[in-house]
């Protein structure tokens, strides 16, 4: 990877944070999950929203992914995803 951060040019950041979309069906893919859990998950606990593709919602597949890995490990999922972006600094930090 380019240390100069050019490898991500074209992925939107939202608030300063790097952010990958997914609708749940492909989230629901890459996570090996069913496409209903995704939403749980979004309703749940207030998933990042990026918008709507057609009739499908399209969320931050970072936050999911940082969701996935709590249930994973056994931890408590912080309750907002900025706290869930605090979470994946810390463990990337810890790396």
């Amino acid at each position: 990877m380019p240390s100069d951060r050019s490898w991500f040019e074209g992925f939107p950041l939202f608030g300063g944070v790097l952010v990958f979309p997914a609708t749940a069906k492909t989230a629901a893919v890459r996570l090996g999950r069913e496409a209903v859990t995704i939403r749980q998950w979004a309703r749940r606990y207030g998933v990042r929203v990026l918008g709507r593709a057609s009739r499908e919602v399209v969320y931050d597949f970072a936050d999911l992914a940082t969701i996935e890995g709590c249930i994973w490990r056994g931890d408590d999922v912080p309750d907002s995803p900025e706290g869930r972006d605090a979470l994946r600094a810390r463990l990337a930090a810890a790396a």
